[in-house]
This record gives C-alpha cells, structure tokens and sequence, in this order.
C-alpha cells in the first residue's frame, strides 16, 4: 500500500507545483525567474515544488489589483455613484430652500395685504399713530421751536 500512496503523493505534489507555476504572472514569481523556475520543478520534482510554495509563489498580500484602462460604467463607477448622490441631496437641499423662500413670501404677502386693509383707503404710507394730531398745515415737525 505504502509503495502506491508514496509515488502518487510525490506526483501530485509535482504536478500541482508546475501547473501553478505556470498559471503564475512572470511579474509575480519570487527569487529566480519563472523559466527558471520550471527548470527547477522539472529537475528535482519534490524539492522544487517545495521550493516554489515556499521561496517562489506570490503571497495573496504582495498582488496588487490590476488596474483595468478601459472605461468604466457610470453604474460601476464608484466616484460617479459618490457624486451622484451628492447632486441628489444638493437638489433637494434646493428643493427645500426653493419651498421655504415660497413659503416666507407668501407670509409676507398675506401680512402686507393685512395692513394694507387695516390702514384703510389712504394706504400704508399714510397711516399715523394715535394720539398724533396733526394740523393741515403741520409737515410733521415736531419739537421746533419755528411758531407758525
């Protein structure tokens, strides 16, 4: 049993080895160059393979993302998406500041036609305060000492 399981072991272990080596980036491979890496798996099959997982194969943390230069999709676009929802809440920020303004105007209108119909016929810039007597001819200064 042990002379079966041993060569099989030794061969996966091989074969494992070089089809990831050879499914490795030449830009990621550690220490010696790829090509010589296969000559190294091919010429000392355990070994080789050994050393390939330990010196040689690319750690997940040393890949960097690759940086596609095709365009993006406005959906996939991370920055895009961003600034769309700030635009989104600008506008209803606008919105909002938009129906404020109509509201205060409207206030303001309903308040002028207020004391407009409460100062009577001689409008808003006639209106004197009570307790003011004024004579026909008086213009309205008070506190001279001018007699008439």
């Amino acid at each position: 049993m042990l002379r079966v399981v041993v060569p099989i072991v030794i061969l996966v272990v091989f074969v494992y080895g070089l089809v990831d080596l050879i499914r490795t980036d030449a830009r990621q491979t550690r220490g010696i160059s790829k090509t010589a890496w296969v000559v190294v798996q091919i010429v000392l099959p355990v070994v080789g393979a050994i050393l390939w997982f330990i010196i040689g194969r690319p750690r997940a943390t040393d890949t960097a993302p690759i940086a596609y230069s095709h365009p993006v999709a406005p959906d996939d676009d991370p920055d895009f998406l961003r600034n769309l929802e700030v635009r989104r809440r600008n506008q209803a920020e606008a919105d909002r500041l938009k129906k404020l303004k109509a509201e205060l105007d409207a206030k303001e209108s309903k308040r002028d036609a207020g004391l407009a119909e409460a100062t009577g016929p001689e409008g808003a810039g006639d209106a004197h305060e009570p307790g003011d007597a004024r004579e026909p001819g008086d213009a309205g200064t008070q506190g001279t000492d001018e007699v008439k």
